[in-house]
């Protein structure tokens, strides 16, 4: 199957209009994880979740400009989940229903201002690289709500802005972005604008109070998407969200964990899974591979396998050995092993090489780093040469 090519199930039927949504939770960006990630959840968990779920397009991108259409002509979309789960080949799909109002930040704004003021009770976002950058257009006199401001941070501050003016009750914000500390970070650069905007204290104590800023990690991949709206992703997934009092979760769902360690799945994550795609990459990059090389073409070549085991084995787990998390460690990394021989997904080191040398400082460096601190004995020559390699 080519990426981008998978047929989208005709789930649609005869629907009838929109009704006047009370929606509680409220979705910024459009992307395939969070179809087969957040929402993919929300679905599953119909006793336990808050309700449904209205999302929203942040940019100009066509893709997402199709995926609103589509979710706004059949309130439904196909996640095809296809891997190995303890040994079991799992091939299945599954409707989701989650979704019930798409609406576009650039024409709906005034609705979304309508919606903020009264219904959202948790804010769930993946906003990519960009999604944190702040603009010089987005000024103070975007708080009277007449026009949609650039940047998130900005978006978030007049939406919840408006909120504190209603008289709105708290509000928990879920970023879902790869971003350390993701929830701290995101209230630091809203309070950060509104400060800008010489609001009044009673907003930023508000900001500060009354909004609930989690952080958390999330963990699966999410390899194809299904057009116009829908994803195909692997049996394994993860949200672990740091434990803060008053918060709402959007759901209750097995693979949702509150912990108050999150520190020790941003670790697992980083230095075993994202550091091992690095590695493949690495490797393709230096051996000129294919453009159509996958994860699992890599797996099955000594070449790329062998190299890979032997940083594993030789430059990672010392040093989670020597922070006494070795059982967990091998673990989690045995099921990195299955997920990355998983036959079905369409994972190509070319899309995994994007923004390379940034994703070796992000990967590379905290396990050296870690090591130095530790003072292990372990030489780290791939980790070493591989950073060394981005100066070039």
């Amino acid at each position: 199957m080519q990426s981008g090519q998978a047929e989208w199930p005709n789930f649609c039927g005869d629907l009838e209009p929109f009704p006047t949504m009370n929606n509680p939770i409220l979705q910024f960006g459009t992307s395939r994880f969070l179809q087969a990630h957040v929402d993919f959840f929300v679905a599953q968990s119909p006793a336990t979740a808050l309700g449904k779920i209205t999302v929203v397009q942040t940019t100009s991108s066509a893709d997402s400009a199709a995926r609103i259409d589509a979710l706004r002509s059949a309130r439904r979309y196909p996640v095809r989940i296809r891997g190995l789960d303890r040994n079991q080949t799992v091939d299945k799909t599954i409707e989701c229903d989650s979704i019930s109002e798409a609406l576009h930040a650039g024409s709906d704004w005034p609705l979304l201002i309508e919606r903020m003021k009264r219904d959202v009770k948790v804010i769930v976002s993946n906003t990519a690289d960009a999604g944190y950058a702040l603009y010089d257009e987005d000024t103070a006199d975007l708080l009277d709500g007449d026009r949609t401001p650039c940047g998130f941070a900005a978006k978030l501050a007049v939406l919840l802005y408006a909120r504190f003016n209603a008289g709105g009750a708290a509000i928990t914000l879920m970023p879902c972005e790869l971003v350390s500390c993701n929830g701290d970070t995101l209230r630091d650069l809203v309070i950060g604008v509104a400060r800008g905007w010489r609001v009044e204290d009673a907003f930023i104590g508000f900001l500060k109070t009354k909004c609930v800023w989690a952080n958390s990690l999330v963990d699966r991949i999410v390899s194809e998407p299904i057009h116009p709206v829908g994803a195909i992703a692997e049996p394994y997934a993860l949200w672990a969200i740091e434990r803060q009092a008053g918060m709402t979760l959007p759901c209750e769902h097995e693979d949702i964990v509150i912990t108050d360690d999150l520190a020790h799945y941003e670790r697992l994550k980083l230095l075993l899974l994202n550091l091992g795609h690095t590695m493949l990459a690495e490797l393709w990059r230096n051996r000129n591979g294919t453009p159509d090389m996958t994860v699992l073409d890599a797996m099955r070549d000594p070449a790329f396998r062998d190299p890979l085991e032997a940083t594993w084995r030789e430059e990672v787990l010392p040093v989670f050995t020597a922070l006494d998390i070795q059982k967990e460690a091998n673990d989690y990394l045995a099921s990195v092993r299955d997920r990355f021989e998983n036959p079905f997904l369409v994972h190509r080191l070319a899309d995994i090489a994007r923004n390379h040398d940034e994703k070796k400082t992000r990967r590379f460096q905290p396990v050296v780093g870690l090591a130095r601190e530790l003072r292990l004995d372990i030489e780290q020559k791939r980790l070493r040469d591989a950073l060394k390699n981005r100066l070039r």
